[in-house]
């Protein structure tokens, strides 16, 4: 019996490492073809030791693209993105998971089905609308669309409908107003729900690519995804350069989620069984 318990556990650690392979392969494949020349990301066989060129292709990759200010459009976009988000879809979990108002089942519905809606119907109202705002080019045409993410207002629901609505009833006896109850006593109790959402709307903010490209024309204003994006020119390009991008792109986001990972994890598993 133990024996076939142990052989299981050595199958199970098996799968377990090979999917982490393959999943971290990518990463370490960008990370190879950012220390290599253009020519080697296609040799055959395919060139798995790191080179010599990173400091070349980091070099060119800022003259083409300038690193530094790429980095602050997207750190600064994803970073309120994520803020303002977070603030205005716990407010709306808030209200849908612990207050009792007609309609309430029918419009949180509603905020579902509209995640079914295909993102491209909505580009050319929203581009419209930027421009009669006179926002398109600037940060407020990126950040402000798309608040309200009806996910995260579903994952923050879904932990809130386990905060005991006994203490949230005793606040009310003892005067306290539905801000301090909201700020005070219910959002330090969803710590890790809060995370998991944060790591998700970063990476939604972060990686968006079609809206940036359409609401920004200036380089100046560009984001990661959006500058690489130049770098695939009609005639020549250098792969060195683009893969340093992606090394680089992909720092920030693990940082994020390394910072986060523990509430990441109880906030899913607490969504799951709530």
């Amino acid at each position: 019996m133990r024996q076939s318990k142990t052989g299981r556990k050595i199958v199970l650690y098996i799968v377990l490492a090979l999917g982490a392979l393959v999943s971290l392969f990518p990463f370490y494949w960008a990370a190879i073809g950012a220390t290599n020349e253009s020519g080697k990301m296609f040799s055959k066989p395919p060139v798995l030791a790191p080179g010599e060129k990173l400091v070349e292709n980091v070099q060119n990759l800022n003259e083409a693209i300038g690193i530094g200010r790429v980095m602050f459009n997207s750190l600064f976009i994803a970073i309120v993105y994520t803020v303002l988000s977070l603030l205005i879809c716990s407010m709306a979990a808030y209200a849908f998971a612990k207050f009792r108002f007609k309609g309430r089942n029918i419009i949180f519905g509603i905020f579902l089905l509209s995640m079914m809606v295909p993102y491209h119907a909505t580009i050319i109202p929203l581009f419209k609308m930027m421009a009669g705002f006179g926002w398109l080019n600037t940060y407020k045409a990126v950040i402000l669309p798309n608040l309200a993410y009806p996910f995260a207002i579903f994952l923050m629901r879904q932990n809130m409908l386990a905060f005991p609505t006994s203490l949230i009833e005793a606040a009310r006896i003892d005067g306290s107003g539905e801000w301090k109850i909201f700020f005070k006593i219910v959002m330090p109790s969803m710590k890790p729900a809060l995370a998991a959402t944060a790591i998700f709307l970063f990476l939604y903010q972060w990686n968006s690519f079609l809206w940036p490209l359409i609401a920004l024309s200036s380089t100046d204003m560009y984001t990661f995804p959006v500058a690489l994006s130049s770098l695939f020119g009609l005639s020549r390009i250098d792969y060195g350069q683009v893969m340093a991008g992606v090394t680089i792109a992909t720092i920030p986001i693990i940082i994020f989620f390394l910072a986060l990972q523990r509430q990441f994890i109880s906030g899913m598993l607490g969504s799951a069984v709530k």
